[in-house]
């Protein structure tokens, strides 16, 4: 008779049930992520405006390009 000692049952189980394994489970779990959360629009103008200040004054042009492109996204949600 083995026995196995806890830390070795539980080796490998914790990440596969973080990633959803069927394709219903995937595509609900992508459709959380869609859902609508309520935020409050100064904290969208709060971060557009911190976003665009920092991308002025950063020289790495993609971290330029990526901050420029989200202030917009935000700008456009807002």
């Amino acid at each position: 008779m083995s026995t196995s000692t806890p830390s070795q049952r539980g080796i490998g189980r914790g990440v596969s049930t973080l990633i959803p394994q069927s394709a219903t489970d995937q595509a609900m779990a992508a459709l959380t992520g869609l859902e609508t959360v309520p935020v409050h629009v100064g904290l969208l103008q709060a971060a557009t405006l911190l976003l665009e200040e920092a991308a002025r004054n950063t020289a790495d042009e993609t971290t330029k390009s990526a901050m420029a492109k989200t202030a917009a996204m935000l700008r456009s949600a807002m």
